[in-house]
């Protein structure tokens, strides 16, 4: 298993900030354009507990699917998703959020294992590389549209 973690102040109330992640419009919002996101579940999607939402992406130009289910849900602490079907053997996305002075601190935290086992460790570098740039325009964005 690898770990990403990101911890992000973002200058809103925190129940603010859970709204703005609990719609998952914004999600497409907050994903690099050039990964191609689209919804195959359409939206409106109501978050909560066992939701379950499909969505398309490409990578490189290569399309594939992800679902996810949303693991765990308390509004407006934190949320898990976790994908069942997708380019990763395992993907699990911790958003937690906590009131501070001014604003909210946002921590993701993802556990993740790559597929194919000790093949799939080649790739490491460059999934880090990848995922790093896909959470630096994240944060980028969310500042954008919430700063």
């Amino acid at each position: 298993m690898h770990r990403l973690a990101r911890s992000t102040r973002i200058p809103r109330p925190v129940d603010d900030v859970f709204a703005f992640f609990s719609d998952i419009v914004n999600l497409e919002r907050i994903t690099p354009p050039e990964l191609r996101f689209r919804f195959v579940t359409p939206p409106p999607i109501e978050m909560q507990r066992g939701t379950l939402i499909e969505f398309r992406l490409a990578l490189y130009g290569v399309p594939f699917g992800w679902r996810t289910e949303i693991s765990h849900w308390e509004p407006p602490v934190r949320f898990v998703d976790r994908q069942l079907a997708g380019p990763y053997a395992q993907w699990i996305h911790l958003h937690e959020f906590s009131a501070e002075r001014d604003g909210t601190r946002m921590v993701d935290r993802v556990d993740y294992a790559l597929p194919l086992g000790r093949l799939g460790r080649i790739g490491l570098p460059l999934v880090r590389r990848q995922l790093d740039r896909i959470f630096d325009f994240r944060e980028a964005t969310i500042q954008r549209l919430l700063g």
